[in-house]
């Protein structure tokens, strides 16, 4: 799964909520160099199939070594950059330097830094630039479609090896590259003092820019792994959706990937609850007066302009990190350099890399966030709190309205009726909008994912109402995630076929559907999308149900 993120919201109860973060376990683990030289990265696995099945795969930096079992093969903790720390934090990403030997890839490489969470614990790794690689076992001749993966969580948290792709290398016959990238202050700190020097754009977008290093990565390496270099589709959830966006947007991305998949991303609109839209795209002005705050306070105390990139540049990673979710938080910035317009713009405008798109939502998006504030905090929404937090989002004239039309008497709980408005309001009809913003310049294949029953976290409780197809509920049906229990049943089982179906045939040709599988129509401006359920998988009326009329209507 992926993020919950710092909330900071505008009602009394929510301003006590503080940091509220619910992410994923992943290890911190070093890779290592061990010895062994050419004729050993030239040589075939042992009872394997040839070089295809190989363990060691020489790349454009030195050789790894990897693993492989019956189905797939897989690569971990690869140098796709430099270590971005010393003069290199906030710096573009730099080559990463030749080893000599064979390196093992078999462990994950560490974990960018990032601040500990409500199930997660902290890293404070600046040498965190590792992508995975997964294949299926053989690849044979015919070059493979490759699916790059960019996680979610916020762009405070998360990392690549949460999610195992051995069943969709194999299942879907692709190769699978998830890079990690900088996260929080390293990776999203706007500050005048960081432009241009060592960064090759404005500041603001440094993790963007190493998703972009590892696309470049690939399209130097993937044919050693047996990949197409000529067919990479950019694929993200949450944060990691929002990233697809950004790269759809950037120029200097054009040509690195040719179809993008955009899942439950928050890239276009400010409607968020509860707070501020954080981890969203916003304007280079916003970004900036945040930096110049943060590299202000008395704990870090870099106000001179002169002196302030060294100033920020001598403090620990600990010293920087309680700052990664503060205020506006972290997230692209746009305005020049890497991102010269907002992903709304560039998507409204058609100045954006044209490509091929899917995009979708879960059905109950925000359960997710309604469920991890009350298990955080131990407070359970109330009608009164409903009630408080809709007062700060709408007018008293609307938020009248919004109440008749989502009553608590209509759920089962004020918790469930406080994620449906937001639901609908912040992720289903802005989802409508942003689809027919890209219908208009190239071919969009829209869903919503909706197993009502989809499994939820081993690692947190239930909250008093149904969690639904809540955000971050489908990612367990296309990998193997250690916080999601993963399908159950055997009609989710089979929905976990059909999605890696989907999903592999649009990396291979850039249209979901192939034989056997229920027809996925293109997104024609009407409402309709796929709906990807357990009890049926055909087009249903995303705007009906999310009640996008009536919000129209709504002035916020």
């Amino acid at each position: 799964m992926e993020l919950l993120h710092r909330h900071h919201a505008p009602g009394r109860r929510t301003q006590r909520l503080g940091s509220v973060v619910v992410l994923l376990t992943a290890a911190s683990l070093s890779s290592s160099i061990v010895g062994g030289g050419a004729a050993d990265a030239l040589s075939p696995d042992r009872g394997g199939n040839g070089p295809a099945a190989s363990t060691v795969v020489r790349t454009d930096a030195g050789a790894v070594r990897g693993r492989v079992d019956s189905t797939s093969r897989v690569f971990q903790g690869i140098p796709y950059a430099a270590p971005p720390e010393g003069d290199l934090r906030w710096a573009s990403p730099q080559r990463a330097k030749p080893w000599k030997g064979v390196r093992d890839a078999t462990k994950p490489g560490n974990r960018c830094a990032q601040a500990r969470g409500l199930i997660d614990e902290p890293s404070t790794d600046e040498d965190c630039l590792f992508l995975n690689v997964t294949t299926p076992r053989g690849t044979g001749k015919r070059k493979l479609p490759v699916m790059v993966w960019f996680h979610g969580n916020g762009f405070i948290n998360g990392a690549a090896s949460l999610y195992g792709a051995r069943r969709l290398a194999a299942d879907g016959d692709v190769i699978v590259v998830s890079p990690n990238y900088r996260l929080g202050i390293f990776g999203f700190l706007a500050h005048p003092a960081l432009d241009h020097g060592k960064a090759r754009n404005l500041s603001g977008n440094f993790g963007l820019e190493d998703q972009q290093a590892a696309l470049r990565w690939v399209q130097r390496n993937a044919a050693a792994f047996g990949g197409d270099p000529g067919n990479v589709t950019i694929f993200g959830e949450s944060a990691g959706g929002t990233s697809v966006c950004a790269q759809l947007a950037a120029p200097t991305s054009a040509g690195l990937f040719h179809r993008a998949i955009v899942q439950s991303a928050e890239c276009t609109g400010d409607k968020w609850s509860p707070g501020p839209p954080t981890w969203f795209p916003l304007p280079r002005a916003d970004r900036q007066k945040h930096g110049l705050k943060i590299a202000a306070e008395p704990e870090l105390g870099c106000t001179n302009p002169a002196t302030a990139a060294s100033c920020l540049r001598d403090k620990s990673p600990s010293e920087l990190l309680k700052w990664s979710d503060v205020g506006l938080g972290s997230g692209p910035t746009f305005g020049g350099g890497f991102l010269p317009l907002s992903p709304e713009r560039a998507f409204a405008t058609g100045r954006f890399n044209r490509v091929p798109v899917m995009q979708g939502t879960t059905r109950d998006e925000h359960h997710l966030f309604t469920a991890a504030i009350e298990i955080a905090t131990g407070e359970v929404t109330t009608p009164d709190s409903y009630r408080e937090q809709l007062a700060a989002l709408f007018s008293p004239a609307d938020l009248r309205r919004v109440l008749a039309r989502y009553p608590v008497a209509k759920f089962h709980s004020a918790g469930e009726a406080l994620s449906a408005v937001v639901t609908d309001w912040a992720w289903g009809c802005p989802a409508q909008d942003r689809d027919r913003a890209l219908a208009a310049h190239t071919a969009v294949y829209a869903y919503e994912f909706a197993d009502e029953t989809a499994p939820w976290f081993s690692t947190l409780p239930k909250p008093n109402f149904p969690t639904g197809a809540f955000h971050g509920a489908e990612l367990q049906y296309l990998f193997d995630d250690e916080q999601l229990p993963g399908p159950q049943t055997p009609a989710q089982r089979q929905l976990s076929t059909t999605m890696i179906s989907y999903w592999t045939r649009f990396a291979a040709a850039g249209n979901p559907n192939s034989s056997g599988q229920p027809r996925w129509m293109p997104f024609q401006d009407d409402g309709w999308v796929q709906s990807l359920a357990t009890t049926t998988i055909g087009q249903t009326d995303r705007s009906a149900e999310h009640q996008c009329a009536f919000w129209k209507t709504i002035d916020s």
